[in-house]
């Protein structure tokens, strides 16, 4: 938060907060909070370090407090978020999993998932068209499952997965082969190749000593090299892949196109 927002923060500021854990790799403070203030709302965001074995606890408590009025759910939390939302809307209830929660003029609870509509955006934005790519990507939870669906939907021609967790992948796979005939979806290997771009959609990469999410060897130098990771903005993958002569695309881009739309949701017009 920048001093002049927290300067502003009174006792009617309304509260929003991004629960994860870890959560000091959240960007989604920084970024919510100068959408606040340069539409000039007395909102602030704040983050908030939750385990999952709390999640259930945690989010009870925050939902009992008057002046909170949404939430942003970061890993590890997108999918065991879902049951303790009263209503999902369409993009959460077909990929199984949240990364926003809104209080209703009712007092119901909301869901939705923008993952994946954050980052094909990001994508073209940045000249990327997804529409024709033959994809490879890694992780099936949460977010993965978000990217996956925005990029069948968004027109690629094949997508190979994989995921740490095998029953995961493989029910991604099937929900993907079967919403989206045309497209060809299938388990992939962790030294990729024959591939347009390739995406990490897990978590490894936060840590300085990770391993790489999958072998970048085979891969052509035309490939796109994607990460969803906000921080280390240059992950290991991503300066491995520089250094190879790829072009990156940084997970910022995924946070910075799907903020607005979250505010939105939230109920802030950013324009």
């Amino acid at each position: 938060m920048t001093s002049e927002l927290n300067a502003a923060v009174a006792g009617d500021t309304r509260l929003f907060a991004i629960v994860g854990d870890p959560i000091a790799q959240a960007r989604s403070p920084l970024v919510f909070n100068e959408i606040f203030q340069r539409m000039g709302v007395n909102a602030v965001l704040v983050p908030m370090q939750i385990p999952a074995a709390s999640l259930a606890t945690a989010i009870a408590g925050l939902k009992d407090i008057g002046n909170l009025d949404g939430i942003v759910v970061t890993v590890p939390h997108k999918i065991s978020m879902t049951p303790l939302v009263d209503r999902l809307q369409p993009i959460a209830q077909k990929v199984g999993a949240i990364n926003c929660m809104r209080r209703a003029p009712s007092g119901e609870w909301i869901g939705e998932m923008y993952d994946g509509e954050g980052f094909t955006r990001g994508l073209r934005k940045q000249g990327h068209e997804p529409r024709g790519m033959a994809v490879f990507q890694a992780g099936a939870g949460g977010a993965g499952k978000a990217l996956a669906h925005a990029l069948a939907s968004a027109g690629v021609t094949s997508l190979q997965l994989i995921d740490v967790d095998r029953a995961k992948q493989d029910a991604l796979i099937a929900d993907l082969a079967k919403a989206y005939p045309d497209v060809n979806v299938s388990a992939g290997s962790t030294a990729p190749e024959g591939v347009d771009m390739v995406v990490n959609a897990t978590p490894c990469g936060m840590g300085g000593d990770d391993p790489l999410p999958f072998d970048i060897e085979r891969l052509d130098r035309r490939v796109l090299v994607a990460d969803i990771i906000m921080k280390p903005e240059r992950t290991r993958l991503l300066r491995e892949a520089e250094a190879r002569g790829h072009r990156i695309h940084l997970g910022r881009h995924l946070l910075e196109n799907q903020a607005e739309i979250i505010a939105e949701f939230f109920g802030v017009k950013t324009v």
